[in-house]
């Protein structure tokens, strides 16, 4: 059986305060889900345990033996969500090490894949503090993650069209959370959120990513990079995706995106672009 296994982008990132028990910050986010995937495939096998591989262009730099989709396997016959074990070939076309969630957008397509049913919030909310927090956001194609333990689902559904580019900066989630220095709690209009798409764009382009003024320090490129992309015709906003390095430019269709591409690839020709929208 082949699932795809999407990518997300986060169209804004507020980092506020640690929570005391677990020590990690507790965020907010409207995050949406894109049709940028990685290919999974997945068959029982008669052995007592899991053979996982990967192959693809982004398959390199995993770590093979703690990967999510272990964890989340783990986990599930652990809480007996499942008792075979199974052989599966994951080929990775979604960037890592970007922000834009592949790992955990993983272990959510085979969680859902081996258990339909709606999960438990008790017995989820265990996975999750095993295989990682993002992995709450691949239950919704788009919505607004209010804590770290809810994400408030939009009641309408945009379709949005993005360029995405990923500079080949290997960026670490837990290094560039270390260097965050001011906390926020900055409330979202969720009204304005659940109206029309322009509405939805324009409260957006007033947000920003929290994360991202850190990454531009230590990658001064990337913010020019950002910017450039700010620039090309019918773009609303660029950012930064999670805590990066991949960035993106929101557009006003199809068409733009692509001219955009066109453009960008002659200024950066050894980084990787790839056109979305959402799912």
């Amino acid at each position: 059986m082949i699932i795809k296994s999407y990518a997300k982008i986060n169209l804004s990132l507020i980092v506020n305060k640690k929570i005391k028990k677990t020590g990690l910050h507790n965020i907010q986010s409207n995050f949406c889900l894109i049709d940028l995937f990685d290919k999974i495939s997945i068959k029982k096998n008669k052995k007592s345990f899991d053979t996982i591989s990967f192959s693809g262009p982004f398959s390199q730099n995993l770590i093979k033996n703690n990967n999510t989709i272990q964890k989340v396997l783990q986990m599930m016959r652990k809480l007996k969500l499942i008792s075979s074990f199974y052989t599966i070939r994951v080929n990775k076309k979604i960037p890592v090490f970007a922000g834009l969630g592949g790992g955990s957008s993983n272990a959510a397509a085979v969680l859902k894949f081996l258990h339909p049913k709606i999960i438990k919030d008790e017995i989820l909310n265990k996975i999750i503090d095993e295989v990682g927090s993002d992995l709450r956001l691949f239950f919704y194609d788009q919505g607004f993650l209010y804590n770290l333990k809810k994400v408030i689902k939009f009641k309408k559904k945009h379709n949005l069209f993005f360029l995405i580019v990923y500079p080949y900066i290997k960026c670490s989630t837990k290094q560039i959370y270390s260097k965050v220095k001011n906390h926020r709690n900055r409330k979202t209009n969720k009204k304005k959120l659940n109206k029309g798409v322009y509405a939805f764009i324009n409260e957006i382009t007033k947000s920003n990513n929290d994360l991202q003024s850190i990454v531009e320090k230590k990658y001064p490129d990337l913010k020019k990079l950002i910017s450039n992309i700010s620039k090309e015709k019918g773009c609303y906003f660029s950012r930064m995706t999670g805590s990066g390095s991949a960035c993106y430019g929101l557009f006003r269709d199809k068409r733009c995106s692509k001219v955009a591409l066109k453009r960008l690839r002659k200024k950066y020709p050894k980084f990787w672009f790839s056109i979305a929208k959402t799912i």
